[in-house]
């Protein structure tokens, strides 16, 4: 599939610290950009002609290294003249100021509100000079204000920027996606410095809306390119309201734009052509090695999942050429894509592509993840590891389906506290009335464990799973899918249910589910997790019966212990970097054969033992213990 176009890793390695020390001579000269900020989040959007039942969906994982975020709840309420909300800053909690709060705000629920409006967003950093610290308003800040206030997709439009404008944004570069039921949207925006002699503008955006029958993605890296050259259908903000409603079959690809997005770039001397060849990210962002192969190459993945002919795009996407074409802002998926599909994505480890963690990188256990720090030295070379979709670095992961032709209290959150690949997607409706206790927070914290927490508790079993993936994997594999596949099923019957309520029942009944299936997940989760101990302990595999029990022997000790499978591929790149110095002479590799005996002796011997009498592990000779008897394995 991919013969064509062969990565070179070794040329790419030795070329990256040319491509670092270029980078970094350009932020010295003009103070360009961080090309190491590639490890925050992805977000997948579905547009409603895309999917399999006309849902808008958008997907998003939270990225950050040992992040304790609690699942965000703010109940519906009114507001008194003269009260006001205050700003805390969403990633270290600094406070930033306050703003006069509105008479209304809505319920949400995490990302998403009562309305069905859900927000994410990817980092893409850019500039550093375009940061304007005197600002009050942080990203994260900004979506739950405007999930707060807001009821449409369009409606959040206008309030992040006017938002922004009045009170400063106190962050880097963002793109948000900002999506309802019938339509989505991708929002490019950095602020303008803290020099309003210079730019009385505090920020530069532009808003473009995504086709219904296509899937978009971001991931940390700004991929607007040209805008003003007539490929979009410019309109105004004040014309949002106005012209192409949302739910019509026809809209264009809309654009809107701040006025001074190209203006501003003339008068920090950063641009000098006409507005048509103006391109956002050559302008305020910029390309590294790291952003294609670490950003672009998550999108590439994505869309390869979805569309075809994207192997045109690897000599982009890997990093190996920046003159090559970059990919598209979104794509036709070539079949409709439902939650099953977005699952799979959020769960992606470039399996199958070039870009797959394979070799001396899985390690023994054959890990799709790579270890943290995306970057290291080596001598005078830098060099990295990939960045894939699912990460250990994930603080909690979100599919929002949401549904224009169903009552509003029916937008279904699905979301786990861990990396997407870690935990099954619990249903969170759109309309509870309290955050369920285990995505609560309530009684841990980043520095304290609790067994009622999902945080802690999900994290307790990946952590366990990661450095032995191939030999632990499949049964968190088998409870995860298990789950998803009943909440799935469970889906239409709880929503009939609700449907023939009125709207007060509804809620409650909802709520209640939510809340339900929150609990049923974490108490399954700490079974798991005690029967990855026991199933696991000292390196060794104890076998289970279909019910998931333990095979015992009439002694009631476990009659079924194997040794892991080991990476062929690593073994053998294992064997040739250490030559012979672990090698067996053959004259010693042959055990000496041991006669049964009818009294148990030690319950294994190095060797591996099944229900079937085949070796896990064919490398392995020993000897085992089956029913008290011991016995050659040859």
């Amino acid at each position: 599939m991919y013969s064509e176009f062969e990565i070179n890793f070794k040329v790419v390695f030795v070329k990256t610290k040319k491509l670092f020390q270029c980078v970094m001579a350009a932020i010295l000269i003009c103070g360009s950009i961080n090309v190491y900020d590639v490890s925050a989040c992805t977000n997948i959007i579905v547009g409603r002609k895309a999917s399999t039942d006309g849902s808008v969906f958008l997907s998003y994982c939270a990225d950050d290294s040992g992040w304790f975020d609690p699942l965000f709840y703010s109940p519906a309420k009114t507001h008194q003249p003269g009260e006001m909300h205050k700003i805390y800053d969403w990633d270290c909690y600094i406070y930033h100021g306050e703003i006069p709060e509105v008479y209304q705000t809505w319920n949400v629920v995490g990302n998403t509100n009562e309305w069905q409006l859900t927000i994410g967003e990817s980092s893409c950093y850019g500039r550093y000079e375009m940061v304007d610290e005197t600002g009050i308003i942080d990203y994260g800040s900004l979506i739950y204000i405007t999930l707060q206030r807001c009821k449409t997709a369009r409606e959040a439009i206008k309030t992040m920027v006017s938002l922004v404008e009045q009170y400063g944004y106190y962050s880097y570069g963002e793109t948000f996606s900002i999506c309802d039921p019938n339509e989505a949207w991708m929002l490019y925006m950095n602020g303008c410095g803290q020099d309003r002699i210079t730019s009385p503008e505090r920020t530069v955006w532009v808003a473009l809306r995504v086709p219904d029958n296509a899937v978009a993605a971001h991931a940390n890296y700004c991929r607007l390119t040209k805008f003003l050259d007539g490929r979009y259908t410019r309109i105004t903000l004040d014309e949002l309201d106005t012209k192409y409603p949302a739910d019509a079959d026809d809209v264009p690809q809309l654009m809107v734009c701040s006025d001074n997005v190209v203006n501003y770039a003339r008068k920090m001397g950063w641009y000098e052509g006409t507005d048509a060849d103006f391109s956002y990210n050559d302008v305020y962002d910029s390309k590294s090695f790291l952003y294609l192969r670490c950003c672009e190459g998550r999108v590439w993945s994505i869309y390869n999942r979805f569309a075809n002919d994207m192997d045109q795009y690897l000599p982009y996407a890997s990093g190996a050429d920046f003159d090559a074409e970059p990919m598209p802002l979104w794509v036709v998926p070539k079949q409709k894509v439902g939650l099953k599909e977005l699952r799979a994505a959020m769960r992606d480890h470039y399996e199958d592509t070039p870009f797959a963690n394979t070799g001396i990188n899985g390690g023994w256990f054959d890990t799709p993840y790579s270890i943290l720090p995306y970057d290291y030295e080596e001598g005078d070379d830098e060099y990295f590891t990939e960045r894939t979709i699912s990460t250990m670095e994930s603080a909690w992961c979100f599919i929002s389906q949401m549904r224009s032709w169903m009552p509003r209290e029916t937008g279904c959150l699905w979301f786990g506290n861990d990396d997407g690949n870690m935990v099954a997607y619990t249903p969170l409706y759109n309309c509870l009335t309290r955050a369920p206790k285990c995505f609560s927070g309530e009684g841990a914290s980043e520095t304290e464990f609790s067994m009622d927490n999902a945080y802690w508790v999900c994290n307790w079993v990946s952590n366990m799973i990661y450095p032995r993936y191939s030999m632990m994997f499949p049964s968190l594999q088998a409870v995860r899918d298990s789950l998803d596949n009943s909440y799935e099923q469970l889906q239409p019957s709880i929503e009939e249910q609700a449907l023939a309520l009125d709207a007060d029942s509804r809620v409650k009944l909802l709520s209640d589910y939510s809340c339900q299936k929150s609990d049923e997940m974490i108490e399954r989760w700490r079974k798991l997790a005690f029967h990855l101990i026991v199933k696991y302990n000292d390196m060794v595999i104890r076998g289970t019966n279909p019910d998931g029990s333990f095979i015992v022997d009439e002694y009631g000790r476990a009659a079924d212990i194997s040794l892991p499978y080991i990476s062929d591929t690593f073994i053998r790149t294992h064997v040739q970097v250490t030559g012979d110095r672990y090698r067996i002479p053959e004259e010693s590799s042959e055990p000496t054969r041991i006669a049964p005996v009818k009294r148990p002796l030690r319950r294994f011997d190095y060797g591996t033992y099944n229900p079937s009498g085949v070796r896990a592990n064919p490398r392995v000779r020993g000897v085992y213990i089956s029913n008290g008897k011991k016995q050659v394995v040859k």
